[in-house]
């Protein structure tokens, strides 16, 4: 070959690699851009991924049940909250509303926020699984048209709100009453002496008597009323210390000697003499002073009023104030520790009760971190339980 033809091949090969170099640049630099590009992609999938998971763990994590719709009523969304609130599975979602969560009532609050009502604020109650009261605000969504594209719908459980509500309302009406009788007995028997009862001895002394015994009523209602008050904002002072629970109970009946002879009651101190809570003693003596005058009041007539304790197994002290009057009819006994809850309510205020001692009772135990409750036969008694931390070693 000569030089020419050399140099020919040299030419041809130094083309050739250029070219295949070119190539090879331009395959590597698409192979690194694809790779990129799903690189790219995948960090924007599990950063939507993250995103998504984050924004479903913030729904589920709220306290109000949440749900979305789309134009045609079925669910697109929804919360732990509202699946627990309408019993039903997010493998129902898709579904419309009412065949999802079966209530006629938010089925049609939601109709109307589709139809053109931009946010409706409604309260409905739903009687299943249990009972609760809902309130609901539904907002429309818009697209970026301004188009209809939904409605979003957040309930928030407003049944314990509601029942304090109630509470509320009955608590003031019964002080209300309980307030309204002793003043007006006050009133009518000051008006009797203005009018000229005083000019008569007699009759001066009796309405007197009245005006002190429903002033008393009075205060003793005040009273009962301020300590329930501390014992609900927890800011009853306990004086905790070693109490003798004999010696507590001796004092109570001892408090209540000439009341128990007067209807001929029999008061049998059964506790261990050695026996020691750990406890108030002054709360101590108001609870045993509620449930021994409750016994002798509505026990008997020369009957017995017997108050027994032992220590339980867990350490605590656990007494018990019996008494062996009619007892309390077993629709009562579950309501005996409400304020103003009386099982006769006639006799009950003739006794001059506040309708609070039981109430107090209660509170004071749970203070302590014990637990109260009655045990009733018709005709054969009532035994009022309650315990008390043992003394501390």
């Amino acid at each position: 070959m000569t030089a020419i033809d050399w140099l020919l091949i040299i030419f041809l090969a130094a083309a050739l690699y250029a070219v295949w170099k070119q190539r090879a640049s331009r395959l590597a630099a698409q192979t690194r851009h694809e790779r990129e590009t799903e690189e790219h992609n995948q960090a924007h999938a599990d950063a939507q991924h993250a995103n998504t998971a984050r924004m479903g763990a913030m729904l589920d994590s709220m306290i109000e049940g949440l749900i979305v719709i789309d134009v045609r009523g079925h669910i697109t969304l929804a919360n732990r909250a509202a699946e627990r609130l309408f019993s039903f599975s997010r493998t129902m979602i898709g579904g419309t509303l009412l065949e999802v969560i079966r209530h006629h009532e938010v089925a049609s609050l939601a109709s109307r926020v589709n139809a053109g009502e931009e946010v409706v604020e409604h309260e409905v109650r739903l009687e299943s699984p249990v009972v609760r009261v809902l309130q609901i605000s539904a907002v429309a969504l818009r697209d970026a048209a301004q188009a209809p594209a939904g409605a979003v719908l957040v309930f928030h459980d407003v049944t314990q709100l509601r029942e304090l509500e109630g509470l509320r309302q009955d608590f003031v009406a019964n002080v209300s009453h309980e307030l309204r009788t002793p003043l007006s007995l006050i009133k009518s028997a000051a008006e009797t002496l203005i009018d000229g009862g005083k000019d008569d001895t007699v009759a001066l002394v009796r309405f007197l008597e009245i005006i002190d015994k429903n002033a008393n009523r009075l205060t003793f209602l005040i009273d009962d009323l301020l300590l329930l008050a501390h014992l609900d904002s927890g800011r009853a002072e306990m004086r905790l210390g070693p109490v003798t629970v004999s010696t507590a109970v001796q004092d109570a009946f001892d408090d209540f000697s000439t009341k128990a002879a007067s209807r001929g009651v029999t008061l049998t101190n059964e506790v261990p003499p050695r026996l020691v809570a750990y406890a108030d003693a002054d709360r101590v003596r108001q609870v045993l002073a509620n449930l021994i005058d409750n016994a002798i009041k509505y026990g008997a007539v020369n009957g017995r009023v017997d108050v027994r304790a032992r220590q339980l197994t867990n350490g605590a002290v656990e007494v018990c104030v019996r008494d062996d009057g009619p007892g309390i009819p077993p629709e009562s006994t579950a309501r005996v520790f409400e304020r103003f809850y009386r099982v006769d309510k006639a006799r009950s205020r003739d006794q001059g009760g506040t309708g609070l001692g039981l109430s107090i009772v209660k509170n004071v135990i749970q203070a302590h971190g014990g637990e109260v409750r009655v045990e009733s036969t018709l005709g054969a008694g009532t035994q009022f339980y309650f315990t008390l931390p043992a003394e501390k070693t």
